[in-house]
């Protein structure tokens, strides 16, 4: 967002709290905290518009739950043979998982 886009907003959204009645001295906090909190989520909601929910993808499948059950048996097989061979193979296989995962996401 460039810089002035940033302050066209910023001086929306002060115009639009400007805009809501000011609070008297007779208000208890409660009632005034409220007030201002609608105040400000409504001038929010007027100078930047609604929020939109991104869709939730589902991306773990098949694929991927059978890299997750290689990598538990690696892991397995490097508990029960801590050798240099098995730490090796439980890397490559964490690799493998982690980079399949993010590129999935």
């Amino acid at each position: 967002m460039s810089w002035r886009l940033g302050s066209i907003i910023r001086l929306r959204f002060q115009t639009g709290l400007r805009h809501w009645r000011t609070l008297s001295d007779s208000e208890d906090i409660n009632r005034a905290w409220e007030n201002i909190k609608g105040n400000i989520k409504t001038s929010a909601k007027e100078s930047l518009g609604p929020h939109e929910l991104k869709q939730h993808i589902a991306w773990f499948d098949e694929e991927c739950l059978g890299l997750l059950d290689q990598r538990n048996q690696a892991k397995v097989q490097w508990v029960q043979d801590p050798s240099q061979s098995s730490v090796d193979s439980l890397n490559n296989v964490r690799r493998e998982a982690s980079r399949h995962f993010r590129n999935k996401k």
